[in-house]
């Protein structure tokens, strides 16, 4: 069992998704931060707020005894529209990675194939032939 789990483990694909799996993470890690530090302030001017910060507050909080707000209920629709943002960017790149690596496959498959000989049974009879005369 031991062996097959390190057959298994060591194979390429196990590894290039790996691969994959880490560079998808460091990637959405940056568009993270692209959206956050760049896209939302700049939609943020149209409300005159970062846009991760927009909320609509549903049930307003109490004050405690040291000042705090408390028990606010809201809807972070901020939040949720910064991350739809990542999202859209995250898979129109996925897209257009997946559509060049489908474009290089289809140029290699139609590469034209080397051009055919004869045969073996062609050269066997025209071995035959020359042996007759």
């Amino acid at each position: 069992m031991l062996k097959e789990f390190k057959e298994f483990a060591l194979k390429g694909s196990l590894l290039d998704i790996a691969v994959g799996f880490v560079m998808g993470a460091a990637f959405k890690s940056v568009v993270t931060s692209f959206t956050a530090g760049i896209v939302s302030p700049l939609i943020g001017l149209l409300f005159n707020a970062d846009l991760k910060d927009l909320k609509w507050i549903v049930k307003e909080g109490v004050a405690n005894a040291e000042g705090k707000v408390e028990g606010t209920i809201a809807v972070l629709y901020g939040e949720f529209i910064t991350t739809i943002i990542d999202f859209i960017i995250v898979a129109f790149v996925m897209f257009l990675i997946v559509k060049a690596v489908n474009s290089m496959k289809r140029k290699e498959e139609e590469a034209p194939a080397a051009p055919k000989g004869p045969t073996q049974e062609e050269l066997l009879v025209e071995i035959r032939d020359l042996l007759k005369k």
